[in-house]
């Protein structure tokens, strides 16, 4: 899958393209559909499957007090968009100059000019341009004159609706079953393994400490099963605390520990992904150590338990 930045416009093809629009953090499952509808509309065309998405997000620009958590890191946005099949992922840097710019002059600029949209697919409540003047209707007036075709796709699937804002309600309140309904996958976040008290260590159940992107989206505070990998290594099951560590602290800081049951190795400063599966427990305080040793044993057999049903292709994107 090829890249294009802003500093690689008139390094795409000359082919044309089927493009999809949109920031689709999560890749959720409406996503997913908007990826097979160019998919598909590329292949009758011979033409690229394309995916225009925005960064940073353009609410973090334009209301960032008020920007939405995200779901999913860059990266992890664009390693899902290749594992299910897209051609070329233009990268646009969302900015102030790009929020002033028309809707019209977006459309002509970058759709038509860079890409040669033959084919465009947007959600069917899409807005974009300067004040959110565009919309499909702007989108389908347009493409009579530059020769492209608009798509609207639905937002609701069978029984919900197909949207990030409800995939992050749903982590906030704890509602692990409603986030992997609308994703089609186990929520899963990406972070890096820094150092930290080894709190865990002196329990006999060492932890990754993992530092999460900037405004990441976070499960609500308790106890989770899941899984863990390190890079593009294996899954190893883990028990997950996202929580202050109350028992320790009256005033701790919020952290995403994961311990790797079974794991033997040195995982500092190592890229980690870590699959929420199960909410098990909400966050509690206990009136010795020996108590919190005996709840995390049941909570490390528990998890090992739900592993059992957990593959890597469960929190791989649906096909």
């Amino acid at each position: 899958m090829q890249i294009i930045r802003d500093k690689d416009v008139g390094a795409g093809s000359d082919r044309e393209s089927a493009v999809a629009v949109g920031v689709f953090d999560g890749l959720h499952l409406g996503h997913q559909r908007v990826i097979q509808q160019i998919e598909s509309l590329a292949r009758q065309h011979d033409a690229l499957a394309t995916v225009v998405t925005f960064d940073p997000h353009p609410a973090q620009v334009l209301a960032p007090a008020s920007a939405p958590l995200l779901i999913a890191t860059l990266d992890q946005r664009l390693e899902g968009l290749a594992a299910l099949g897209v051609d070329q992922v233009r990268v646009v840097t969302f900015n102030r100059a790009l929020a002033q710019e028309s809707a019209t002059s977006f459309i002509e600029r970058l759709l038509v000019g860079e890409l040669r949209a033959r084919d465009v697919v947007v959600g069917e409540d899409f807005r974009f341009g300067h004040d959110r003047e565009g919309d499909v209707a702007m989108l389908q007036h347009v493409g009579s004159t530059h020769h492209f075709s608009t798509h609207p796709a639905p937002i609701h699937g069978t029984d919900n609706r197909w949207s990030s804002s409800a995939i992050r309600r749903a982590l906030a309140g704890g509602d692990l079953d409603a986030a992997s309904a609308i994703l089609g996958r186990p929520f899963t976040l990406r972070g890096t393994v820094e150092h930290g008290d080894a709190r865990g260590a002196g329990l006999g159940y060492p932890t990754a400490n993992v530092e999460t992107a900037s405004r990441q989206q976070l499960p609500a505070l308790g106890i989770y099963a899941g899984a863990a990998r390190v890079g593009d290594q294996d899954w190893w099951p883990a028990a997950i605390s996202v929580g202050t560590r109350p028992q320790f602290y009256d005033d701790g800081a919020l952290l995403v520990e994961a311990h790797l049951v079974g794991f033997d190795g040195d995982l500092y400063d190592s890229a980690i992904d870590v699959a929420f599966v199960a909410r098990l427990r909400g966050e509690m305080t206990f009136a010795g150590t020996d108590e919190l040793v005996a709840q995390i044993d049941r909570d490390v057999a528990k998890t090992l338990e739900i592993f059992g049903s957990f593959t890597p292709e469960s929190s791989a994107l649906l096909e």
